[in-house]
């Protein structure tokens, strides 16, 4: 299975992080998360700390531009297969740095990816 960073995490439901956390994982899907507070949904911890995490497929970014640019390195770091650019979440420049790296960058959204099974 994809193992997926979702960036921007966060534990409040009404919130697109939130819930694609939890459809990640109701799909089996093993999640690993980062935001701006610790915390948890369900049994998926939010980091606040750039982990290393390792074998990462896909990273599920929900986080505007303007916060992006201190995660340049760390995304890249981590060498996903791919980058889900959700709505709000646009970003020329990182896009261009992914695809550069051989990374795929996709303007899509991971709620209905999954939905569709396009995910």
């Amino acid at each position: 299975m994809k193992k997926t960073l979702v960036i921007g995490a966060s534990e409040n439901p009404a919130r697109y992080s939130y819930l694609a956390v939890k459809k990640l994982t109701s799909k089996g899907y093993p999640v690993v998360a980062i935001g701006t507070k610790k915390g948890k949904i369900d049994d998926t911890i939010i980091e606040t700390e750039k982990i290393s995490f390792e074998n990462i497929d896909t990273i599920s970014l929900y986080l505007n531009a303007g916060f992006q640019k201190q995660y340049y390195d760390y995304i890249l770091s981590l060498a996903p297969k791919r980058i889900i650019f959700n709505p709000g979440t646009e970003n020329d420049e990182l896009f261009a740095l992914a695809q550069k790296n051989g990374i795929e960058s996709l303007e899509a959204c991971t709620l209905v990816m999954l939905s569709t099974g396009q995910f």
